[in-house]
């Protein structure tokens, strides 16, 4: 064996070296780092963490003397042993102390866990419970009927279509949808007015449901029955008619007073809001849009003229029809010229009547008032022998009467 120190050879069985006088370590000096290099070698291998190398290695430092000076070697040798196996026993029960706490937060992470999944069952359960308890809310709700109905009338099961919106209606009347899907079915079986009367009759009874007026009004325009809008809002509420101002087109205005009575032609102007389009008539029917559509002055000739009119607007909406009456009255002659004048003759003469242009002349001899069913006259009258009370009037063309104009003549022949 060689000396440590010196490196001399020491005989076999000899305790101190003959050179440098030197103890020869029989025993080796321990070395802390080998417990915690295994110690690192055990929690590589059972995959254990709580092998803290560093702090093995600390608990060793602290409770061994590994520092000494090398005369001292001999005490540290039997120190560090004894300190070693009881770092070796402390290290032990630290080690056994960590895998008791490890092993304890394993098990409390799996109690955790199978709680979790306990809790995540209940509200899975609980969840599928609202939601089957949801669907079938769903189900006999008022959406649910009506969507039941729409499903069953698009595929032409207008029957429970139709018993499907009746379910609706019971569940709330003042909703539109129930109404608008009842209406779809008559009208996919042809019946206009019973799909017309489901809107109609639920207003009568909801004056004020503008949800219903709305309806109803689309029902008007999909059926292109657009003239019957005005209609509708013409007796509706204020708040009705406020709320769906979009439909109410206003009529049209007229130029002429139709309180006063003309004595000449007149000219009639129509005035309608910007974008809006006039139709009229003068044969005293409601116009249309196929009716004459105003474009320029309507002349008023004499006599009585009836003017409806109606704007529409750029979707087709009409307004009411508005109407107006003008009376044009042309002066008459006072009476008619008649001659000869009123007097007695002894030769025969002719009795004429002098007729303007666009007058008829009518008389009697008779002594009575002359009217249009009386003679008419078309010449000169050869005057009767006697005496005559002569009598005429003229007619214009409009019906309108002069004056009379009368004359007295005696006529003797002589003979």
């Amino acid at each position: 064996m060689k000396c440590r120190y010196c490196g001399r050879i020491i005989p076999e069985g000899k305790l101190y070296c003959s050179h440098c006088g030197k103890e020869v370590c029989i025993v080796p000096d321990y070395n802390p780092l080998d417990d915690m290099l295994t110690a690192q070698i055990k929690g590589a291998i059972t995959g254990d963490n709580s092998y803290d190398a560093e702090e093995i290695y600390d608990s060793i430092r602290n409770t061994g003397d590994f520092h000494k000076n090398d005369n001292r070697r001999t005490t540290g040798r039997t120190t560090s042993r004894t300190t070693g196996r009881t770092a070796t026993r402390t290290t032990g029960r630290q080690m056994s102390e960590r895998e008791r706490r490890r092993r304890q937060a394993e098990r409390r992470k799996a109690i955790r866990r199978r709680k979790r999944k306990r809790a995540l069952l209940i509200i899975g359960g609980l969840l599928l419970i609202i939601l089957i308890v949801g669907i079938a809310a769903y189900q006999t709700s008022y959406i649910g009927m009506i969507n039941k109905g729409n499903k069953n009338l698009n595929n032409k099961d207008y029957n429970l279509a139709e018993s499907y919106f009746e379910k609706a209606l019971s569940k709330d009347e003042k909703r539109a949808d129930a109404y608008i899907g009842l209406s779809k079915v008559y009208l996919a079986q042809k019946n206009e007015d019973k799909a017309e009367s489901v809107f109609l009759n639920a207003i009568d009874k909801q004056k004020d449901n503008v949800d219903l007026y709305d309806a109803c009004i689309q029902y008007y325009m999909d059926t292109d029955q657009k003239e019957e809008i005005p209609l509708l809002l013409e007796d509706a509420k204020d708040s009705v008619v406020d709320a769906l101002s979009e439909y109410v087109i206003s009529k049209p205005k007229f130029s002429l007073d139709s309180e006063e009575v003309y004595d000449d032609v007149q000219e009639l102007t129509l005035t309608a809001k910007e974008g809006y389009t006039i139709y009229y008539t003068t044969d005293e029917k409601d116009p249309t849009t196929n009716s004459e559509k105003y474009s320029s002055p309507i002349q008023i000739k004499e006599g009585e003229t009836v003017i409806i009119a109606i704007a529409v607007n750029k979707d087709g909406i009409p307004s009411l029809p508005s109407k107006k009456t003008y009376t044009v009255e042309l002066p008459v002659e006072d009476a008619p010229a008649v001659s000869p004048s009123t007097g007695q003759y002894e030769s025969a003469m002719q009795i004429e009547i002098k007729v303007p242009d666009g007058y008829e002349a009518y008389y009697t001899m008779d002594k009575s008032d002359p009217t249009t069913a009386s003679t008419k006259y078309t010449g000169p009258i050869p005057m009767p022998e006697g005496e005559t009370i002569f009598k005429a009037i003229l007619v214009n063309a409009k019906g309108r009467t002069s004056d009379i104009t009368t004359r007295n003549y005696v006529y003797n022949s002589g003979n």
